[in-house]
Formats: structure tokens, sequence, C-alpha cells
């Protein structure tokens, strides 16, 4: 097997895999390099199951993580062939036009990457839509018919009438409001961008002779010579020589990567014990992600046709100063234990307040450090105590009632006092796993990668997934995702 290509892509998750398919199909010798399985389990691939993400499990790294001052949680991350898209709940929303214009890099405005947001998909709900895509690789859909969950109609319903904008499109880059929720399940399974991206075996792409998957093979270090990065060295000691190395293990994986190969802030790398070979003050560094709790409903209601997604349908809205909707609530249709009750997840989808990790020790063995710093802002608190009272609102709308009370534990003594609301919500807070921005875009100091998503002072080397963002976007970052591995294909290869 050569050990030589012209390029070698780092993590086979959502990014990882877009990217390594694409350019594979382009006739570059492309080396697709996977820490974690190339295989998914049977029982894993149904988009009904989330055992997946539960901690301990074969197939995520579950970080240990704090949340906040007295809250911790094991934070799921994808660790096999498709990456946390391979055991998500199939929620597929676009980030939104204002998302791309706070960021402010040039060339990823909405207009520069909605191509590729079209590329990606088939959208079979809108065909004559000029804003979706309709021969891409992965067929997007939104709940009707058998697959539209008992709780869906009611929940719209009360949305509407508490007086919020019907929003039928989520990827449609329309006002926020209440919706159905698009997605990339297929027939009860989940479609991954493995399944998507790449051949056969794992997947149903075009065969193609130029790629090569490694999978079980974490990265120990990149292979870093005079500011020339020129590949990668597998644990064990295997080298992978590459033209170009572009790092797409996700917002945890790749920080740390660049972290353990000497890449980062001084400080962190002085008190891991890693030398310092570059440093770059934002790896790590103020990255954001969505902040959320889950209210749970009465727990003996009518469950979902077992082919239907659980992420039914989400309001979007705004808090009072962003017209784009930095609040969510998100009904999750599906138990997530047999005989459990539903939820309605409450967030605040453009937080303010910022998180750090890195790596305490070089060993590959030593999980890093995350500690998202949630709800340390008056901002971030405010709002989410107005998504969880609106949460509860739409629960004792008639329209609701119709179809399910709330048994969530919240009355008006919690409620109507925001001491006690913030108690309730410190109990119960976690985090939607949406993380971004570790390794940011742009040209200021803690910028990372520019706008052709190289590191900065580094040749050969790229990053390509959701840590480049400079902020998590205002919905979940899935489809975003795969528009950057999309997006990084014709960055490193520009289609012909």
């Amino acid at each position: 097997m050569a050990d030589t290509f012209d390029v070698v892509v780092v993590g086979a998750g959502s990014a990882g895999c877009t990217l390594a398919g694409r350019l594979a199909a382009r006739g570059l010798t492309t080396a697709l390099v996977e820490a974690g399985q190339v295989v998914v389990p049977w029982d894993s691939l149904p988009i009904a199951s989330l055992g997946a993400t539960a901690p301990g499990h074969v197939l995520n790294w579950a970080y240990r993580a704090t949340l906040c001052q007295g809250r911790e949680c094991t934070v799921p991350r994808g660790r096999v062939l498709g990456g946390s898209g391979a055991i998500n709940g199939g929620y597929f929303v676009r980030a939104v036009p204002a998302d791309f214009a706070d960021w402010a890099v040039p060339g990823w405005t909405y207009d520069d990457v909605l191509p590729a947001y079209r590329r990606l998909e088939t959208d079979v709900d809108r065909p004559a839509d000029p804003a979706h895509g309709h021969d891409g690789p992965l067929r997007i859909s939104r709940p009707a018919g058998h697959l539209l969950a008992p709780l869906t109609t009611p929940f719209l319903d009360a949305c509407a009438e508490l007086g919020f904008r019907a929003e039928p499109d989520k990827n449609g880059g329309d006002p926020p409001g209440a919706g159905p929720v698009p997605t990339n399940a297929v027939d009860g399974f989940r479609v991954s961008a493995a399944t998507a991206y790449l051949p056969a075996p794992w997947g149903s792409a075009a065969p193609m002779d130029t790629l090569t998957v490694h999978g079980g093979s974490p990265v120990e270090s990149l292979l870093l010579s005079r500011g020339r990065v020129g590949g990668v060295r597998l644990a064990g000691g295997t080298e992978l020589h590459a033209a170009e190395t572009v790092l797409a293990a996700g917002a945890v994986g790749s920080p740390v990567l660049l972290q353990r190969s000497g890449i980062g802030p001084e400080d962190t790398l002085r008190t891991a014990g890693v030398p310092l070979r570059h440093e770059l003050p934002g790896v790590g560094r103020s990255w954001s992600d969505h902040p959320s709790v889950f209210l749970p409903l009465r727990a003996d209601l009518p469950e979902p046709h077992p082919n239907a997604v659980g992420s039914q349908a989400a309001l979007h809205w705004d808090s009072g100063t962003d017209p784009s909707g930095d609040l969510e609530v998100l009904l999750f249709a599906r138990p997530f234990v047999p005989g459990g009750p539903a939820h309605l997840m409450c967030a605040v989808q453009r937080p303010d307040s910022r998180g750090i990790l890195g790596i305490t020790s070089p060993d590959l063995d030593e999980p890093p450090r995350l500690d998202y710093r949630y709800l340390r802002t008056t901002s971030d608190r405010h709002r989410m105590r107005a998504a969880v009272r609106t949460a509860a609102d739409v629960v004792r709308a008639a329209g609701w009632k119709r179809g399910a009370p709330e048994e969530g534990g919240l009355d008006g003594w919690v409620l109507g006092n925001d001491a006690r609301l913030d108690e309730w919500i410190h109990d119960r807070l976690t985090t939607s796993v949406h993380l971004s921005g570790s390794a940011p875009m742009g040209t200021g100091p803690d910028a990372v990668v520019d706008p052709e998503l190289r590191v900065h002072g580094l040749a050969g080397l790229r990053v390509a997934d959701t840590s480049v963002l400079p902020s998590v976007p205002r919905r979940g970052p899935a489809a975003t995702a795969i528009m950057i591995g999309e997006r990084a294909a014709d960055l490193v290869a520009p289609p012909s």
C-alpha cells in the first residue's frame, strides 16, 4: 500500500468523508484516516436508535466536560466512519444568512456557500425550488404522512396560537418561525456523509481506486518541518505523506491534534508538556455551543412510527435583539428510552459565552479538557429563561393540550421567579453537542485558518470542519459540516 498521497484527510466524519469522496472522485490520490472503526453496526443504523450516543459506547468518544460551575456531563462525539452524523438524530438544517454576515469572512457569504449547500442535497419536498439541490448525494425531506409524529401537529398549532410565524422551510433562508425539521434519514435509516460520499463497501458512491481508508488509526502527530506539514504519523509509527494535509477530525479532534503537534497557545502546550513548534493562540480558545435543557412531556403519549425521526419540528424566534432567531424550542417526539417521555429541548442559539479546550498531556489516551463556560453572561441567562418559559407556554396552549399535556415539573412558582428558574435550569443544563469555532477562520490575532482554510503560518495544512466557523451557527451544524467539506474540496481541487 502506497504511503504517499496527493491529500491526507484526518477524520472520517461529516466534513472529512465529503472532502475525501469529492477529492478522490476528481482523481487525487486520497488517504482518509479515521481513529474509530469503519463498520457501523447494524443496530446503530436506524434513526430511532440513539444508543450509540450513550456514555461508554464504542462508537463515541464520550468526553467529560464542565458545562458551568457545579455542572458536568459526558459529551458524545462520533468515533466511527461518518462521525457524529452516523449516530445523531437526523436534524439537518442549514446555517442562516445572518450567521455568515456575522462571521464576515471573505468568500463565505450565504450566497457564496449556497451552491455547496445545493450540491450536497436532493430535496425531495422542493424539486423546483432554486434554493435547493435536486441531484446531490443526500436525500433531504421533512416529516409527513406516517412519518409525522402524533405530537408534531399539536406543537405547530400551539406555536401558531401564540403568534409565532410559520417557517415551512427551515433551509430556505426565511425569517425564523415554527416548522418541520429537515432530515437526511431515509426509510428509517441515517444517511451519513460516509454512506453518501464514499464507495462500497462503506457507501453508495461510484467506485474510485484513488481512495484509501485507514480505520482504527489514531493520528499521533503531524509531520511538521521548516514551516510545512508533509503528512501525519499514526499511532504505532506508520507515516502517511502528502502534498496537502487536511484536518477534519471535528471541533474537538482537530484542535487537539494541532495542540499535540505543538501548534497552539503557548501556555496550554507548556502545561501539557508539549514543545511549542508554531504558536497560534486561537487553537481551542473561544469556541461556542448551544446550551440547552430538556422539558419532559407526559410519558404515556403515542410514539412515532419506527421509521420517523425524533426531531420533528422546531420553533426559532427572536429574544428581542436578533431578528434571525437566537432561541430554539425543538420537539423530540420520540422517547429517549422505551416507555419514557417525549421532550422539548430549549436552547440559546447565539450564545455570548465562550468555551476553552486543551490537551493535558501529549499522551494519545489522555482526553482533552473541555470547559463550556455556559451561561456566564447576563444575556445568556436571560435568554435561556425566555426559552424555557416559551416552551411552557407552548405546552399550555389550547392547540397543544389537545395532543399532550405537559408534565415537566415547571409550575408558576418556578416560572415566575428568575432565581428559582435559574436553579431549575442549572440542574438540567446540558449541551446540544454543536461545538464550533475551536480553530476559527479569519485574520485577527485569534484566527487559526484563512478563508482558504489554510492554517496561518504553515504550508501544506488546512482545517475543514465546524472548528473553522467563527461561532456556532443559529441552527444545528450537521448540514453546515457537510457544506464545509464541499467547499474544502473546491479549495483543494476545484472541479473541472
